[in-house]
């Protein structure tokens, strides 16, 4: 079957170079411009339209995090009973602590507390959950993106990793809780798409010091994941986050290059396996929809570029355009838009990105 028709790639000197976490959700790019300025409104219609389309609303809620905690309290004290107004509070503390900025709050604990406050206003929803297994996974030493990454946005979550217990009970514990947290998502939305790179990120820092490893458990999850998931589910790219998350922590402690194309990571049969059952997925089931597919083309890329397939890495990054995401680019610490553009230059052609005449 030949690859979906490229999108336009719009010209280099045009593309933005920080990296934008709205990805190509216009609506998300407005509300949040209003929400920056401190205007809530525009949030408040955006979250109330999205209704229980879960992924898209943990997108949603978890970029309008982003912003300064100005508009969120405000939005609060106004309608206190609003459950988004509630979540988006919750979201936004939940960043604030990941990242150590605990001024003015009790950080873990009241973060924590407004995620439950949140959960017991939407029962169904997933989304203030999200904000629990985030802190768990926090706490427990890991999580989405967790270790050093460059670039801003939603893309890099918990860019500051925490050192986590030297105690072993301890950890097992915290184990134990983002196991639960996340089966409480999974019970609202099976195969929520945010909570199992979160896991998949947790899974992949264990035993770090190991080396490579071909049976390591993130690829068993991963594996699981995609295996029980719908057929035109996009969990079925998750093997392939699991061995780019795998790979930046084994690059991190210095048992792979720091260049991903010469590590040999993407060598293996295990791994041109999953590349190729996640490239064929991708062009029979493309979901041209779903709010977080930009972040699984960036990573079947990436993949696709460090396994040296520039037919399959080519028809991707047409389709990418230019909205790179931080991950898996940045890995282990590299500049995400530079290393976007180059791997689509030596795929396209330096040609490919400049300006064209109409």
């Amino acid at each position: 079957m030949p690859p979906p028709p490229p999108s336009q790639v719009p010209g280099r000197k045009d593309a933005p170079r920080t990296l934008d976490a709205t990805l190509d959700d216009a609506e998300l790019g407005v509300a949040r411009a209003a929400l920056a300025q401190g205007r809530w409104q525009a949030a408040r219609t955006l979250l109330a339209r999205t209704g229980d389309d879960w992924d898209r609303r943990g997108h949603r809620a978890a970029v309008l995090a982003l912003e300064p905690d100005t508009a969120a309290p405000h939005w609060l004290t106004a309608e206190p009973d609003n459950a988004d107004a509630a979540t988006l509070r919750a979201l936004t503390l939940v960043r604030r602590t990941v990242r150590g900025r605990t001024d003015g709050y009790d950080g873990y604990d009241d973060a924590r507390a407004a995620c439950r406050i949140a959960a017991d206003l939407a029962p169904t929803d997933p989304t203030p959950w999200l904000g629990l297994l985030r802190l768990a996974l926090f706490r427990s030493g890991g999580g989405e993106g967790a270790g050093p990454v460059r670039g801003v946005g939603y893309d890099d979550a918990e860019a500051v990793r925490h050192a986590g217990h030297d105690d072993a009970e301890a950890t097992r514990h915290d184990d134990a809780e983002a196991v639960r947290l996340f089966e409480e998502v999974r019970a609202r939305h099976p195969d929520h798409h945010q909570a199992h790179h979160l896991m998949v990120a947790h899974l992949a820092e264990r035993r770090a010091d190991s080396g490579p490893d071909p049976l390591h458990e993130v690829y068993d999850f991963a594996a699981w994941a995609a295996e029980q998931a719908p057929a035109d589910s996009p969990l079925a790219i998750l093997p392939v986050v699991a061995h780019a998350e795998r790979y930046r922590v084994l690059a991190a402690r210095g048992h792979l290059s720091a260049d991903p194309a010469a590590s040999g990571h993407w060598a293996d049969d295990r791994a041109r396996e999953v590349m190729k059952t996640a490239y064929d997925w991708w062009l029979e089931w493309e979901h041209e929809g779903h709010p977080r597919r930009l972040l699984d083309l960036n990573y079947l890329a990436h993949a696709t570029v460090c396994a040296g397939r520039p037919a399959e890495a080519s028809a991707l990054f047409h389709r990418i355009a230019d909205h790179a995401t931080v991950r898996p680019w940045s890995y282990p610490d590299r500049d995400p838009y530079e290393a976007f553009t180059a791997a689509r230059e030596r795929t396209l052609g330096r040609g490919c990105c400049e300006d064209h005449p109409a």
